[in-house]
Order: C-alpha cells, then structure tokens, then sequence
C-alpha cells in the first residue's frame, strides 16, 4: 500500500505534479467525434463553440480497418483546432487490444498539452487504473507534457461494476467513471439489445383489485448501477456519467433518462448524435427556478447555520448544504453559458 505522503508524488521523473483537486470544469456532454471521417473532423472547429467537450473515439464503432486513420485523425484534429475551454478527450482502445500502446504513445507525443482526459473503455479493477497512470507519467515526462492527463474509466464490465469503489480511489488522475450499459448487459447476461434507457420488459404490477385493468409502472434497468456509481465517484472527488443512449429517434426517453441521472449526481452524458447536444446542455444545467429558490435559501442562512422557514418549508443546514450544490453548478454554467447566465438571478 502506498504511503499517504507518496500518493500525490509524480511517477516518472519529470512528470507534472498530480492534482490534488479536479481542474473546475463544466462538463454537462462528452460528444463523441469519430475521427477517421473526414467531413466529420472539418465541423470540429464550429462544434466546440456548442460542446463542453470534445470526444475523439478510437475505440467502439470505429472498424478495424480504420483504426489508425481514427488515431491520426485524432491527432490532426486536436493540432488544427483552437479548443478554447472546451474539453479534449479522447477514448482509447482496451488494454487488452492491440493499439492500445499505439494509442497512448502517439497521442501524448502529438498532443499531450492540449489533451484533457483519455477515457478507458471495460476497466476491471484498480490494476487497469494503475497502469495507465504509470504509462501515462513516463510518457509526460518523455514528452514534456506541462499538466496531468487525467484519467476516465467506463464502468462495461460485471467486475468492473464489483470494484467500483478501489477503481474510483486508484490514482489521483482519476476524472470519474462512465456508465457503459451495452457491454455491461452483455457482461450480465442481461436479455436486452438496447443501448441505455429502460425496458418495457423491465416493470412492476399492481396489486389485483377494484375495476379496470391493473396499474403497470415501467422500472429503471440502470438505476442500481448509476447509484453505485455515483456514490464511489462522490466518496472519492470525482464525477460520474450516464453513458451513451442509442435510439436517436425517441428524444423524450433520452432526455428522461439524462434527467434521472442528473437528479441521481451525474455531472452528465455522452452525446452521440448532434441531437442529443441541447438534451444534455438543458438537462444537466440546473433549471432557473430551482437556482432562484436554492439562491434564497443561502441568502437566509448566509453561514449554513439553524434554520429559516421560506414559503411555508423548513430550510436547515442540510437544505443549505443542498442548496449550494445547486448555485454552485449554476455559476459555473453561467460563467460559460451567456444563455443560462442571462436565465440565473445569481
């Protein structure tokens, strides 16, 4: 086991200094960019004035013919284009595959000042965490990278699901954890094909009794598993991720699907399809009349301390405390958002 005083110690010499905190960012949509497409790379530039970050996807939905045009792709994205404070990330391919090394020494080599975050894709355990962040340190150091690469693990795996909680406290250049629910019903032998959102397969019934036919209520596949998720990201700093939803056709399930997780502490989604930006953008941005309410309550309680009735409820330091949450995400989204800034009475 490590020693405490060690843990924020670089693990190469001449790597950067581990964060000690996550960098404050808003990150309401990963939206996804396959980079071996041509006319898919020329939309970056306008794309990153709508996103908060920016995915390069190396792995899934990219043939295998195609993956080192996805990777130099990739790299000639992120050297052609001013991301200004939108995101860079980029998702690798598995440990376990044969571009993985390919990947990392070539991306951090090109680019590793402007890249943000590298997305691990079906992480089992802390193990894959820690040998990412040795790698990732040699290769800053070799490179003269000037700020950590962080790190973003997909929860796609039973196992990985199992030992969620040491995957979270593996490195200080943990990010947080994504949902991956298409490998991960795979992984459990779950009997769906969907992509994310629920089942209609997957529901309680109501008690028989009275007339008319009995009351059916359609259940959350994902909500153990979200919960899971967000509590080891919460214990440990970092932020938790509803994964992709697949059916770009049915925009109310997705945005119904974001908004549980956000409700749940997801901090956001990915975004697959253009489409699904403004989803997230509406869903992941806290909405103006709970900001104003939350805003009055820390205006009464102005040192979290005792308790205050406004509009006929009870407000405490525990509703203070909430309430914070809710003010906080607001300024950060308004300081980067005109639209929502002129909405938030902050």
């Amino acid at each position: 086991m490590k020693l405490p005083r060690n843990v924020y110690k670089p693990l190469a010499i001449g790597a950067p200094e581990p964060y000690r905190d996550l960098p404050v960012r808003l990150e309401r949509m990963i939206h996804f960019v396959p980079p071996h497409i041509e006319k898919v790379r020329a939309k970056v530039p306008e794309l990153v004035k709508s996103v908060d970050a920016v995915l390069g996807n190396l792995e899934d939905a990219i043939p295998l013919d195609a993956k080192e045009a996805a990777r130099a792709g990739f790299i000639e994205m992120v050297q052609a284009t001013d991301f200004g404070t939108t995101s860079v990330w980029t998702r690798v391919n598995a440990l376990n595959s044969p571009w993985i090394l390919d990947d990392l020494t070539q991306i951090v080599a090109a680019v590793g000042d402007k890249l943000d975050v590298v997305m691990l894709p079906k992480v089992e355990g802390a193990w894959d965490i820690h040998y990412l962040d040795q790698l990732l340190a040699q290769l800053e150091a070799r490179h003269r990278v000037k700020k950590p690469i962080l790190i973003h693990a997909i929860l796609e795996t039973a196992e990985g699901v199992k030992n969620v909680e040491e995957i979270a406290s593996a490195s200080p250049r943990m990010h947080g954890m994504s949902l991956g629910p298409a490998d991960l019903a795979a992984s459990r032998a779950m009997k769906t094909t969907r992509v994310g959102g629920g089942h209609p397969d997957y529901k309680v019934v109501a008690d028989p009794g009275g007339e008319g036919p009995r009351a059916v209520y359609q259940q959350d596949l994902w909500h153990y598993t979200i919960a899971k998720m967000v509590d080891a990201c919460a214990a440990n700093g970092l932020k938790a991720f509803y994964g992709p939803f697949g059916d770009f056709s049915d925009p109310v399930a997705c945005e119904t699907q974001f908004r549980n997780a956000f409700l749940m502490g997801c901090a956001g989604a990915w975004t697959l399809h253009p489409s699904q930006i403004d989803i997230a953008k509406r869903v992941f941005s806290p909405d103006p009349d709970e900001v104003a309410f939350a805003a009055r309550i820390l205006a009464a309680m102005p040192n979290g301390s005792g308790a205050v009735m406004i509009d006929g409820k009870m407000q405490d330091d525990a509703t203070w405390k909430q309430a914070k949450v809710i003010v906080d995400l607001a300024r950060i989204v308004a300081a980067r958002d005109p639209d929502f800034a002129t909405r938030y009475a902050i």
